[in-house]
């Protein structure tokens, strides 16, 4: 409640610890003025979750409407409650969200500070003051039939499907991209290589059509791993047992949920083991690692392949961004696939993180949840501004060397590996080695060799040396 006021610039509140100063103009209340004072941490706010934000809206407009159904609710304060929820979830108040991401309490400041500004929004639109709490109060009518407990991890997983949908959309278009490089690179010949070492003859084409394959795998794993958020512990109240709630909220509030957010929430079957058990956020943030580490290495090819331009492989041109030094004239860096790789190694680091605040959970539930929060939804923020980047200012930009591609492959011994099977690995080995020793190319080793002139011309058009041939190759 309203204490008394010291100045037209700030208001004073009580909660059971005491009298708290707010600014005046003000939505939040006493307790997240106190979470603000105590974790002046990162200074990266929750609201820069936008998406954790929504989601802890639609989570209280789920359970005021099934409270207001079930008659435990007064309607018009169900309504009201509703409508601000509406309003946060359209993106407004966004700035009455100051708490840092890195908080102690499991998540209790996050959600006594939406408690409070849906009640304080509540007050304005009644014609009321902020504070006149016992018109609205932020536990007894925002908060009922609830806890931070159920309703902080349902908020996570719904903000991590709100948010997976921009991650999908970004890696299928690089995929479509990289997958039209390969189209257009598919006549490109060149030398592909282990161990940056030459091995086999291969096209442009293919190697970019595995980038996008591999891609494309982790859509679909990431789609299969965000199945396990739509089981939700919401009604298990503080440690899963209920308390608190009228027999058929549980039920009705996760309805109510699906049907706000269009997702197919289903109870959890044991409520105490959801209250604490973040499996699903391992396994999921386990997955971002995984399509971080994929991206961090096509990033390494796409530099190691036009490294350069004359004194590395050149194979291919990325477009050119900025100037490369302060010190060295025309030089040029592969900026976009550098800054991939930072990204990923930050989300690595990440998925550390995640795994050993999920280990630290004690008893009936994890406290470490919201710097769960922080790092899965930041790794998706990162991951999907990154792909963007790295297809709109890169990838789409590539363009290929093709003479230089050719040049590598006939000056390598890779065509002596298809001669294999018509005359054995150690003739072709020692093919290879008057390739090496000469100088000369194994065109023209070939040439002078004694093998059938059939033979040698088999081996002409290196195009069908980058699929299976032996039959084309048999002496």
């Amino acid at each position: 409640m309203i204490v008394a006021s010291t100045c037209q610039t700030e208001r004073i509140e009580e909660d059971p610890l005491g009298h708290v100063s707010i600014p005046a103009d003000a939505y939040y209340g006493p307790q997240t003025a106190r979470g603000i004072a105590n974790f002046p941490i990162s200074g990266i706010k929750i609201s820069h979750l936008p998406n954790f934000i929504k989601a802890l809206a639609y989570v209280k407009m789920a359970a005021a409407r099934a409270n207001a159904a079930l008659g435990d609710l007064d309607r018009q304060k169900a309504t009201i409650i509703c409508q601000v929820c509406e309003e946060i979830a359209a993106g407004r108040h966004h700035g009455e969200f100051p708490l840092d991401v890195f908080q102690g309490g499991a998540g209790t400041s996050a959600n006594m500070n939406i408690n409070e500004v849906i009640a304080n929004r509540g007050l304005e639109i009644m014609g009321l003051p902020r504070g006149k709490y016992d018109n609205l109060h932020p536990n007894n009518d925002v908060n009922f039939a609830q806890s931070t407990n159920d309703v902080y991890p349902t908020a996570i997983r719904l903000a991590i499907l709100l948010s997976r949908g921009a991650l999908k959309r970004a890696l299928e278009q690089l995929a479509d991209e990289l997958e039209a490089k390969a189209e257009s690179f598919s006549d490109v010949i060149k030398l592909g290589r282990t161990q940056l070492q030459d091995a086999v003859p291969m096209t442009l084409g293919q190697e970019f059509q595995a980038f996008a394959t591999t891609l494309r795998e982790d859509v679909a794993r990431l789609g299969e791993i965000a199945a396990f958020f739509h089981e939700i512990n919401l009604g298990g109240t503080a440690i899963g047992t209920g308390i608190n709630t009228n027999p058929d909220y549980r039920v009705a509030a996760i309805a109510e949920l699906h049907a706000i957010s269009g997702v197919p929430f289903v109870s959890a079957e044991n409520l105490i083991e959801a209250c604490w058990d973040t499996g699903a956020f391992v396994l999921f943030s386990g997955m971002l690692k995984r399509t971080a580490t994929k991206l961090s290495k096509i990033s390494n090819d796409l530099r190691l392949l036009s490294s350069g331009p004359r004194g590395g492989l050149n194979e291919i041109n990325l477009p050119a961004l900025q100037p490369g030094s302060s010190i060295m004239p025309g030089k040029v860096n592969p900026v976009v696939p550098e800054v991939v790789n930072q990204v990923a190694f930050q989300i690595i680091g990440y998925d550390l993180t995640i795994t050993l605040a999920s280990e630290a959970g004690q008893l009936q539930l994890n406290v470490m949840e919201p710097v769960i929060t922080y790092n899965i939804l930041h790794s998706l923020e990162l991951l999907t501004n990154t792909v963007d980047v790295l297809r709109t200012k890169c990838v789409v930009g590539i363009t290929a060397n093709a003479e230089t591609c050719r040049k590598h492959l006939e000056a390598s011994t890779a065509i002596a590996t298809a001669l294999t099977p018509a005359i054995g690995y150690e003739r072709a080995a020692m093919l290879a080695k008057e390739v090496l020793s000469s100088g000369k190319t194994i065109r023209e080793v070939l040439v002078e060799s004694d093998l059938s002139e059939d033979l040698v011309a088999q081996t002409a058009d290196p195009h069908l040396l980058t699929r299976p041939t032996r039959s084309r190759l048999a002496s």
